[in-house]
């Protein structure tokens, strides 16, 4: 049986237990998931902030019914597994269960939850953790992981914990370590520096996955995934990558535009060929072929 095959949790299982290193931009549309999978990434992820940002809000502001819309779009258009960020599981740990479970039906690989506030508040874009305490951290991921088993115990879990930035790494991994008792396959923290992202994996009862948080403005380091490797983290969320290097081109696009009438950025036979580009990735020869077989069969120009 191929990877494309086999259910998307079981396939993230199978690559992470290969040994496989994943590095997952965040994707925030079907296309963009269509493009990641194309060049070889071997999962994908869908992040809060760049779901919040494609639809002008914020990441606090997300519903559940949002973000498992948004991430099955993106499953269903590839082949790769998809990982989402799960918030703060949305609520309590019954709403927890429902988001497991939600995401699960969808064709979800895996999610995050953190040990956020819930509702969250938009000033947590300016790096304040609103953390809650450890134990009703742990009692949501016990929850979660419960539903897990019920409906498929290869989903996986990671628990993600913001208090590192103000409380310091022992108190993030403590966190993670007492989610994993109870059910947490990976854990996922924000270390301050790269002292702090080494010793985070040696405090780690589970292996970390690590968050390149590019155009951070609290001093975050970014850290190659040759390094991240070497570090002994598993896996590495690009999570603005995608829509930041998107909205900074069609905001130069735009600009000559609208300054102009014109776009030189692109040369026309660069045009043609991103245009070829985005038709092959949407599959629009196969729709051709179904329509000569069909409807435009026998028809004549």
């Amino acid at each position: 049986m191929t990877q494309s095959r086999l259910r998307p949790t079981t396939a993230l299982r199978k690559l992470l237990a290969d040994g496989t290193f994943l590095h997952m931009p965040a994707v925030y549309d079907a296309l963009g998931g269509r493009l990641v999978e194309s060049l070889g990434f071997e999962a994908a992820y869908v992040g809060g902030y760049v779901t919040g940002g494609s639809k002008a809000v914020t990441e606090p502001l997300l519903t559940m019914t949002e973000q498992v819309g948004l991430a099955h779009d993106v499953a269903t258009a590839i082949d790769i597994p998809v990982v989402v960020d799960a918030g703060a599981g949305f609520g309590e740990p019954l709403h927890t269960m429902r988001t497991v479970r939600e995401f699960i039906d969808k064709g979800i690989a895996g999610v995050h939850i953190e040990d956020q506030l819930y509702p969250k508040r938009a000033h947590y874009h300016t790096y304040v953790a609103h953390a809650v305490p450890t134990e009703e951290f742990v009692q949501k991921i016990e929850f979660a992981a419960r539903e897990r088993d019920a409906r498929d115990p290869d989903f996986v879990i990671i628990a993600r914990s913001d208090t590192c930035r103000f409380f310091g790494v022992e108190e993030a991994i403590g966190r993670v370590n007492k989610a994993a008792r109870v059910g947490a396959d990976y854990g996922l923290i924000f270390p301050r520096n790269e002292d702090e992202a080494e010793q985070a994996v040696k405090l780690s009862d589970v292996p970390l996955v690590y968050v390149q948080s590019r155009g951070n403005r609290d001093g975050r380091p970014i850290i190659s995934r040759d390094d991240l490797k070497s570090m002994g983290y598993v896996a590495c969320i690009e999570a603005q990558v995608m829509l930041c290097s998107a909205f900074h081109f069609l905001k130069e696009c735009l600009t000559e535009l609208r300054e102009t009438g014109d776009y030189t950025g692109i040369s026309g036979e660069d045009f043609v060929r991103a245009r070829k580009d985005v038709e092959d990735l949407i599959r629009l020869e196969e729709y051709y072929e179904v329509e000569r077989a069909t409807v435009e069969k026998g028809e004549t120009v």
